[in-house]
């Protein structure tokens, strides 16, 4: 049975009310009483409620997070795994709890923004920050504190944890140049988000600093299906890449896996490379070059930033981490010469 204030009470040989103060870090006990119920409920193993600390302060001691993605995709894209992994972990630490919504339906999204405003969480972390993001307005409007990953188009009076993706884009498009590839697609994520936007425009600056064409180009929606169908539709060319580069590891395996399962060979005819560094990436064959970015640390340094904002100990800045680096695997080689 778990452990009460009564049974820590009695351990010590003080008063409930004694016990309360000393807890919780108040006035009205002796130092000498504060420790020896402090040493009582640490041997009898008694941990906080957080539903009455939670009744006491008025916090829930809980976290939001809205993911307005299919469903399936949460089981399928291994970032949001590893993404609320890193959460998780960090608010274990803190005895915080995660709140998850998948909200798909029209209206679902800020219907679940307003349930968690109204007491459920003491703050949102907001993910796929959009082009002209509406929720920044509606989170203003519920007063509910927030952390957005990387820094919206859109004035925003939240602190941001930055990951800049156009760093490996580039690099994954510099790599392809040097093996002497003049026809890269890219096979993106939709651009109404800011990395789906980020991604291409590195794809596309990169290649516009070496003198070469933007035109492959397909906005996909990080699912399988949709890099199946990217892919399919940009090797039906008759100019056809020798090189694509996705926004996300799950649409290159589904490419890649197109791309053999009708004659072309990766990468003799075609390199691919993608983007995440899941960990199946390296058991893929070929392996899979790609860019590794690290989303559960992106969790972890979210939830932190989030929690330090709630307790006073974050001073509103953004947090930028490390860009993502382009790991070489087996996926991409030297162009087919003609």
């Amino acid at each position: 049975m778990a452990v009460t204030i009564s049974d820590v009470a009695s351990a010590a040989g003080v008063s409930k009310g004694a016990v309360s103060l000393a807890l919780n870090g108040q006035t009205g006990v002796g130092e000498d009483t504060r420790q020896r119920i402090l040493a009582a409920a640490k041997a009898l193993g008694w941990t906080p409620s957080l539903r009455a600390r939670g009744l006491k302060s008025s916090k829930a001691y809980a976290l939001g997070l809205v993911i307005a993605r299919d469903a399936k995709l949460l089981g399928t894209d291994p970032f949001f795994p590893a993404f609320i992994a890193g959460i998780e972990t960090t608010l274990a630490e803190h005895e915080y709890t995660l709140v998850l919504s998948v909200a798909t339906a029209r209206g679902a999204e800020e219907r679940s923004y307003r349930k968690l405003a109204d007491g459920r969480v003491d703050g949102v972390i907001l993910t796929d920050v959009r082009h002209d993001d509406s929720r920044l307005a509606l989170l203003r409007e519920l007063k509910l504190p927030a952390v957005t990953l990387n820094r919206p188009d859109a004035p925003s009076p939240f602190p941001a944890v930055c990951m800049d993706d156009s760093d490996g884009i580039t690099a994954a498009v510099e790599h392809l140049i040097q093996l002497g590839h003049t026809r890269i697609a890219h096979v993106g994520g939709a651009q109404a988000y800011i990395h789906g936007r980020s991604r291409r425009r590195a794809w596309a600056e990169a290649l516009g600093a070496a003198g070469l064409g933007a035109d492959l180009f397909i906005e996909a929606d990080f699912t399988a299906a949709g890099g199946q169908t990217a892919t399919e539709k940009l090797l039906a060319r008759e100019d056809r890449p020798t090189a694509i580069v996705y926004a996300n590891d799950l649409m290159a395996t589904a490419g890649l896996s197109f791309a053999q399962t009708h004659g072309v060979s990766v990468p003799g005819d075609l390199s691919i490379t993608g983007y995440d560094n899941a960990e199946f990436a390296r058991y893929l064959n070929p392996p899979l070059t790609t860019i590794a970015a690290d989303p559960l640390q992106w969790g972890r340094q979210a939830a932190r930033v989030l929690l330090g904002l709630l307790d006073g100990s974050h001073d509103g800045g953004d947090l930028v981490l490390s860009p993502p680096q382009l790991v070489l695997r087996a996926s991409t080689g030297p162009a087919r010469q003609p």
